[in-house]
């Protein structure tokens, strides 16, 4: 019996969405605010996790959720010409945010869960180094 085996194409297609899926499982999702919320201080130690990505590519980041109106929210600057955050859905008990790859560069996420939008402690963090070729 022939198998077929999977173009370069296919399994390179494959690699992006087992990437995807494994940053989604191991971070797990929550609400993001962003925008004109107050400045987080400093960030507590937390998990700091590496991705890889082409220009052009899809990068996705989860979230716990967590009760009590507790909310994620982005803590830090992220270099747009590097990533470019195109959306966030509520996935499951999670909250995926969705980047696009746009130059090579370097970039960090910097996510810090707050007791409010208008709260500047940072309870836990979460950190995504972001390398595009």
């Amino acid at each position: 019996m022939d198998v077929e085996r999977p173009t370069r194409r296919r399994r390179k297609q494959l690699k992006r969405a087992i990437t995807i899926l494994s940053v989604i499982a191991l971070s797990g999702g929550a609400t993001v605010a962003l925008g004109d919320s107050s400045p987080i201080g400093p960030l507590p130690a937390g998990p700091v996790s590496s991705i890889a990505a082409q220009r052009g590519e899809l990068v996705a980041v989860a979230l716990p959720q967590r009760s009590g109106g507790r909310v994620w929210r982005v803590a830090r600057p992220i270099n747009d010409n590097v990533l470019h955050q195109v959306s966030e859905a509520n996935v499951g008990a999670s909250v995926v945010i969705v980047f696009r790859a746009r130059h090579a560069g370097a970039t960090t996420v910097s996510l810090a869960l707050t007791k409010s939008d208008n709260s500047t402690t940072a309870l836990e963090s979460r950190r995504f180094q972001v390398r595009v070729r």
